[in-house]
């Protein structure tokens, strides 16, 4: 089944605010094998110019997927989950995320479309902290046809 095409541009409210912690650093930065010590050593990190531990550059997706829950939450979209492959992934940072920042995410539905038998859908989600944009993610999602 394709995607409903109309929903393209539709915005989906801010996530509930994400505490980002050092706890939650350090267990991101082991289960994704960083070794910098700014992810888990706050003199490292001060030293360097930040005010607290700093997240390996991946974390941000752990919070964008908050974003992301209320797109595939969305039944008008009509997404088989069955189907669902992840598809591509941007990332851009304006400045590393620290612990201690409180993080929302602002989730659009850039594009969606149907191709070739498969559904496309493009989400880009935007992490503010304290009204600064931080990171952008860019995210595509395909939803594979059915075999006839």
């Amino acid at each position: 089944m394709a995607v409903n095409t109309t929903v393209e541009g539709r915005v989906y409210p801010p996530t509930a605010p994400y505490l980002v912690s050092r706890a939650k650093i350090a267990e991101f930065a082991a289960a994704v094998g960083a070794h910098d010590a700014a992810h888990t050593d706050v003199e490292v990190a001060r030293a360097r110019g930040y005010d607290d531990v700093i997240a390996p550059p991946t974390f941000a997706v752990l919070i964008a997927q908050q974003g992301w829950a209320h797109v595939m939450a969305d039944e008008e979209l009509g997404i088989d989950y069955a189907r669902l492959v992840h598809g591509a992934e941007q990332i851009v940072h304006h400045r590393p995320l620290v612990a201690g920042d409180e993080v929302t995410a602002h989730t659009r539905l850039d594009r969606a479309q149907n191709v070739g038998g498969h559904s496309m859908v493009t989400l880009v989600t935007e992490l503010e902290v304290a009204d600064e944009i931080v990171t952008r993610t860019t995210s595509l999602v395909v939803i594979r046809g059915s075999r006839g």
